[in-house]
């Protein structure tokens, strides 16, 4: 096993874990603490939880590594491990099955290996510079098998300007594809990652929510460009299929320098 498939299998092993944990959350969901972050962005009991467990055995397997959390915080550097314990929150309390639990590894701005739990299928989405995609440890090969019937996935955000956003929807429709939008970005990347969807595209998002699925995204074989917005920090993502991207830089032109 090389090192780049160890620390993959470890981290894999730590979401799988945090994956039966956030179940049991799923399960009694009516009965969790909860409290509102921002508008429609809330934050339970299951999520402070989680993340700690990962935190816990992160600190474990990888000691003296950086480790930064959506709900704990930290502060990255060249290298660091970054944990969103449960991406789609709102789905998960409404009792939806599309959320995950994401983490991701990035080194020098750029994420390079990635871990995606579909808890409620049973699902464990994996990958690592060169691995190629994993499903529960197994290579699986990105399929789409019906062309013609175009799909993607928009992401959204509380900070969103509204008639932007209204016009990329709005220039997908046009140029031919169904637009989704399921609130949970790293969901979103595993169905682009699957062939599910054509791609994910989103202006305003944060690397908890797009580490780990942006390098299962890559590994599947989409191109994936990640940028800032104008002057801040502010990232932003584009996976997807060539057409896909070549229709979208139309009428969103940064994607080319992502």
């Amino acid at each position: 096993m090389t090192h780049t498939q160890d620390r993959l299998s470890k981290a894999t092993a730590i979401v799988e874990e945090a994956m039966h944990e956030a179940l049991a959350f799923f399960a009694a969901r009516d009965a969790i603490a909860t409290r509102e972050k921002g508008f429609q962005d809330f934050v339970s009991e299951a999520d402070t939880s989680i993340e700690t467990l990962i935190r816990q055995r992160l600190d474990a397997a990888f000691p003296g590594e950086t480790v930064v959390g959506e709900e704990l915080g930290g502060v990255g550097g060249d290298a660091y491990w970054i944990i969103d314990p449960i991406d789609g929150t709102s789905n998960f309390l409404r009792g939806s099955p599309l959320w995950g639990i994401s983490l991701g590894h990035v080194t020098d701005g750029r994420p390079d290996l990635g871990v995606v739990a579909l808890p409620v299928f049973g699902e464990v989405y994996s990958a690592a510079e060169g691995t190629g995609l994993l499903r529960n440890g197994v290579t699986l090969a990105r399929s789409a098998p019906l062309g013609d019937v175009r799909v993607v996935s928009l992401g959204d955000s509380a900070h969103d300007d509204i008639a932007e956003i209204g016009a990329l929807h709005t220039g997908l429709r046009q140029a031919g594809w169904v637009v989704e939008a399921l609130h949970t970005t790293s969901v979103s990347l595993v169905f682009a990652a699957r062939g599910i969807f054509d791609g994910h595209l989103q202006k305003i998002t944060t690397m908890w929510d797009i580490a780990g699925g942006a390098v299962l995204a890559r590994e599947a074989g989409l191109n994936v460009r990640i940028g800032t917005r104008g002057d801040s920090d502010i990232p932003w993502i584009a996976a997807g299929t060539a057409p896909l991207l070549d229709a979208t830089a139309a009428f969103w032109p940064e994607i080319i320098k992502g």
